[in-house]
């Protein structure tokens, strides 16, 4: 057993991560252990990157050195003053959690990396346990030259076989030729090296995709009332929608993040149908979600993203009748009230009929949610069959067995026994013959072998009652198709 991590007062006396646990009681008798749990660290690590989507929608966890975040923080200094003003407030409220943060902000990744775990040479600011480093844009190589190989995240096994050779610091490298540093160790210690330096350009995968409009709003003290909640609200909502009209976009989908005081983020997220940009619409739909927004001891800060959006261009107003007009008023009353209802009851509660591109009965049409479906009803709208003949009202969930009087081969039944229920059958047309799609595989479907087609008639008995009936597959020798009631007509 080791040592996973120490605090400050185990540090002093000599314990350090990697140390056995024997040999840790052997220099502090009294030592306090306790059981690492690196799945929490890892939760509560992911829960620090969300809540770092206060200062940048581009958040990642560095899996090289297990405790730290990637933060991409281009474009957003402006929005805290300066990029000195940004890491303070950062370094701040992380102290005020609880956290020793150890801050470093670089123009390449692994410049960033290096100075904040080896660059406590270059101390700009060591304030109350917490550290930040800055490395200007072109300053890069002289800046990482003291530090050892391990800054730039090399293997064990590299920085090993470069100490035996006595490179011990970045520097060291930046004077050798690539060709044979690449030849004895392998790419990596070039590679991470122009990463570092900025010759390379390094990927990182950041845990959420950035978003295409993100609007902030500070505040100078916390706010607590749901009506200073719902003003600032209606500024971002304001902002969004300014943004939006100058690119002919329009809201499918808006999230709303708070952050709080004690360091948690409470989100709403809201939804429509079609694109829309009416600024009192996006508003209404939120007002029927504050109330669930608890505010605790104070919000600090909002961000009002717009993960989702659709084409929206200016449209002339129409010289239409009245009719027209109020047929497009209705219209437009009965998306908002679409949005209402599917907000306030869940994604996907309002659906509506849509066909499908299959001639299979049981494909041919479903219910799809009225979001997804947009203003022209979906993609599967576009490419849907229509039937080559009559159709019943009503389907059966599946069809159920039929026991058939039929002359054979291609005769429709003379009689059919349903439910423990004799039926006579004194008309009939037919048959039409729908095959199943041979590239779907669905036992739902009754593709066996034999199976995939269908001649499908309908029939009328004694009664006047109509019935839609099929025969799945062929006669043939020894053994007699199965035929099945599907549908009745109303």
């Amino acid at each position: 057993m080791r040592i996973a991590a120490v605090d400050r007062p185990a540090e002093a006396a000599g314990v350090v991560p990697g140390l056995p646990l024997a040999d840790a009681r052997a220099l502090v008798p009294d030592l306090s252990v306790f059981d690492a749990d690196p799945m929490a660290d890892t939760q509560a690590l992911e829960a620090l990157a969300d809540w770092c989507a206060l200062y940048t929608p581009l958040s990642a966890l560095d899996t090289a050195g297990g405790d730290g975040l990637w933060l991409d923080i281009s474009g957003c200094a402006h929005l805290f003053g300066s990029e000195e003003q940004l890491l303070a407030d950062l370094g701040e409220r992380l102290l005020g959690f609880g956290y020793e943060p150890v801050l470093a902000a670089a123009s390449t990744p692994g410049a960033a990396w290096a100075m904040a775990r080896f660059g406590n040479h270059a101390r700009q600011d060591g304030n109350g346990g917490r550290s930040v480093y800055r490395v200007m844009i072109g300053s890069e190589r002289q800046t990482l030259a003291p530090l050892p190989v391990a800054a730039l995240r090399l293997s064990t096994n590299v920085c090993e076989g470069l100490h035996r050779l006595g490179i011990r610091r970045i520097g060291d490298l930046t004077g050798m030729a690539p060709g044979p540093l690449a030849r004895r160790f392998g790419l990596e210690p070039v590679r991470r090296l122009e990463q570092a330096l900025g010759v390379e350009d390094e990927a990182i995968e950041f845990r959420h995709p950035p978003p295409p409009l993100w609007f902030r709003k500070a505040f100078a003290e916390p706010i607590g009332r749901p009506e200073d909640a719902e003003a600032a609200l209606e500024v971002l909502v304001d902002q969004a929608c300014e943004r939006l009209a100058a690119d002919d976009l329009g809201v499918r989908r808006l999230q709303l993040a708070c952050w709080r005081t004690d360091g948690t983020v409470r989100r709403l997220a809201i939804g429509t149908g079609r694109a829309v940009r009416d600024e009192a619409h996006l508003l209404r739909l939120f007002r029927e979600k504050l109330d669930r927004l608890d505010a605790g001891f104070g919000i600090e800060a909002m961000v009002l993203t717009v993960p989702a959006t659709a084409p929206l261009p200016a449209r002339q107003s129409p010289l239409a009748s009245v009719s027209k007009m109020a047929r497009e008023k209705q219209a437009a009353a009965l998306a908002a009230f679409i949005d209402r209802v599917d907000n306030k009851l869940g994604p996907g509660s309002v659906r509506h009929l849509q066909r499908f591109p299959s001639h299979v009965p049981e494909r041919a049409a479903g219910t799809v949610p009225v979001a997804s479906s947009g203003e022209r009803g979906g993609p599967a709208l576009a490419g849907a069959c229509r039937p080559s003949s009559l159709r019943p009202v009503r389907l059966l969930v599946r069809p159920e067995p039929i026991d058939v009087m039929a002359p054979v081969p291609d005769h429709p039944p003379l009689m059919f026994r349903w439910q423990h229920r004799r039926y006579q059958v004194v008309h009939a047309e037919g048959p039409e013959r729908i095959a199943s799609e041979w590239w779907c595989h669905d036992p739902d479907l009754l593709e066996a072998d034999g199976e995939r087609m269908r001649d499908y008639y309908r029939v009328e008995d004694s009664d006047g009652r109509r019935f839609w009936v099929f025969r799945a597959g062929f006669y043939q020798a020894g053994m007699s198709p199965r035929w099945y009631l599907h549908g009745l007509f109303g």
